[in-house]
């Protein structure tokens, strides 16, 4: 007899819920994001993504004195130990900031004064250095591989500011900064995604937090995840070097069947609420910086995509022109992304802890009928 079900599994385990969260609503249909019951769109407009972190660590909004003592803990664990520099220094110069950044924070524990502590408030200590550090380590490694210092921090800035500070080795514009805070906000948390799923499935095994965080930037590096942002500035670069019409270019891509990323979404069935910050964002810093050709690119093969397959921009599209005007490399599109959402990860990794079970689903078995029989080797 087989013990297959009658009932196929969802492929890729779409519309399965795998477990109860009190970090982020998303409302798919409506277009709602919100952490902690809170509207992205509030919090685009008004907060901050250190106060952003604080409500997905604790799960509400911070007072004055508790926002002033998170920045002074961020700029506190803003620093990391020379044999991360090392490792850094040591890697190939063309290894993908991804691979390095996997590597590197897998290490981190080595140094990591809380790494035999696993406790709630130990867990938040080490979220919240895990939050500079992963900073820290992008910045330093895009220096070193472009043979520049290291840059040293500054403990008065904005996280957001200082990742622009240790990137580019001056203090950035507050509209540079702003734009950035913005989208670290964005990218924060976004339920049981890939990254976030893998990273509380490691931690649901009473593994280390850098090993679950290590977990969820491989899921994060592989391009049906992270990367589509990496994607379409690809795109609108092969556009501006070929001095072409962008909505006929994209038109000849669609007539040859390739993908053109940055549109639809897996949860979303009106446009992504994300995406209509980036779309502002896009415009405002091409016009601050005297670039805005690359929003305009955009915003022409949006609309035309829209009309065409019906689909709308996602979280990736305009965040691609908005990090390039920021003057943010391609290939640190989404090690950005891991800087921003190492707070939704370490969350989460807090409430899988704090409330454990080993995640083990079961697989829907559609191989051949129980019973088979093994064949001696000369009769097969």
């Amino acid at each position: 007899m087989s013990t297959a079900s009658t009932t196929q599994a969802p492929k890729g385990l779409e519309g399965v819920v795998a477990c109860t969260s009190k970090i982020c609503f998303i409302d798919g249909d409506r277009g709602v994001l919100a952490y902690g019951g809170i509207d992205i769109h509030e919090l685009a407009d008004n907060s901050t993504f250190e106060e952003t972190c604080y409500l997905l660590w604790f799960g509400r909004l911070p007072k004055a004195s508790e926002l002033k003592d998170l920045h002074q803990k961020l700029a506190a664990e803003r620093s990391i130990d020379p044999g991360i520099i090392n490792l850094l220094r040591n890697a190939p110069k063309n290894v993908a900031p991804m691979d390095v950044l996997r590597t590197a924070v897998s290490a981190l524990s080595f140094y990591d004064a809380d790494d035999k502590k696993d406790d709630h408030d130990a867990n938040v200590r080490k979220a919240i250095r895990l939050t500079s550090q992963i900073a820290m380590i992008v910045a330093a490694y895009d220096r070193i591989r472009k043979g520049k210092d290291v840059v040293k921090p500054d403990p008065t800035l904005s996280h957001a500011a200082n990742f622009l500070l240790l990137l580019n080795g001056e203090k950035p514009s507050q509209t540079a900064e702003r734009a950035l805070d913005i989208a670290l906000i964005l990218h924060a948390d976004h339920e049981l995604n890939a990254s976030t799923f893998a990273a509380r499935v490691t931690a649901a095994t009473l593994s280390d937090i850098h090993s679950s965080v290590t977990s969820a930037i491989g899921a994060l590096k592989g391009p049906l995840h992270g990367g589509a942002n990496e994607a379409v500035m690809h795109l609108l670069k092969e556009v501006d070097k070929n001095n072409a019409n962008p909505v006929e270019y994209v038109r000849n891509m669609l007539a040859q069947k390739k993908k053109i990323s940055g549109f639809g979404h897996r949860v979303y069935h009106t446009e992504d609420p994300r995406a209509t910050h980036l779309r502002v964002m896009s415009h405002d810093l091409g016009v601050a910086s005297g670039q805005p050709k690359w929003y305009e690119m955009s915003k022409k093969i949006e609309d035309f995509i829209k009309a065409e397959k019906k689909l709308n921009a996602n979280v990736d599209f305009y965040s691609a022109s908005t990090y390039h005007v920021l003057g943010i490399d391609i290939d640190l599109f989404t090690p950005i992304f891991a800087v921003s959402r190492i707070s939704g990860w370490t969350a989460h990794i807090i409430e899988q802890l704090d409330n454990n079970r080993l995640i083990r689903p079961r697989a829907d078995y559609l191989g051949p009928a129980y019973p088979q029989h093994w064949v001696p080797i000369e009769n097969r």
